[in-house]
């Protein structure tokens, strides 16, 4: 039997998503976000709270970057989501990790995340202030990549953002083929 648990945003998985702005002195500032990801095939969708320092930054640099959060740097992806580039300066010095400038937007590239998006800002949306942003471009490691030049989510080790009981979780294994596995029930 089902019980009831009312109005949750309860969807699962939720990717752990960092995004990189430069603050209006060129350091560079990322915040862990789980509430976004792709909503056309060369579109993003950030929603935030206007009050992160990371929405200032949009607003001024109109670019960002998003890497996808990785197992090896958990650590790093958690403290970008517990500290407030609005209360300590220098966070992403703190973490330990490096970046350079994108070549294409305004935004920093974290150089150990192995997947980043290059975006600029398309278009504001102030109704509970959502970022629509153009992926430009998409770079990855080529440690993560098939023969084929695909990404290989395994690889990738990403992190998995559980609301629920506030864990992170990589991706498991390949149980099946998209567009595959239901034609098993197709007469």
């Amino acid at each position: 039997m089902k019980k009831d648990l009312g109005v949750k945003p309860f969807l699962f998985p939720m990717p752990v998503l960092l995004i990189a702005t430069y603050n209006e002195d060129n350091t560079v500032n990322v915040m862990n976000m789980a509430w976004g990801g792709i909503c056309d095939h060369d579109k993003v969708a950030l929603n935030l709270e206007e009050s992160h320092k990371t929405v200032a930054n949009l607003k001024a640099r109109r670019a960002f970057t998003i890497s996808v959060a990785n197992v090896p740097n958990v650590v790093q992806a958690d403290y970008f989501g517990i500290v407030s580039g609005n209360s300590v300066k220098d966070k992403f010095d703190h973490s330990g990790l490096h970046a350079v400038k994108s070549t294409r937007v305004d935004a920093p590239i974290i150089e150990e995340l192995p997947l980043t998006l290059e975006c600029e800002v398309e278009e504001i949306q102030p109704e509970g202030f959502r970022v629509v942003g153009k992926i430009l471009n998409v770079l990855a490691d080529e440690e993560i990549l098939t023969e084929a030049g695909t990404i290989d989510v395994t690889k990738l080790d990403a992190l998995m953002f559980d609301q629920f009981q506030g864990g992170y979780y990589r991706i498991g294994e390949k149980v099946g083929r998209a567009w595959n596995e239901g034609k098993k029930l197709i007469k």
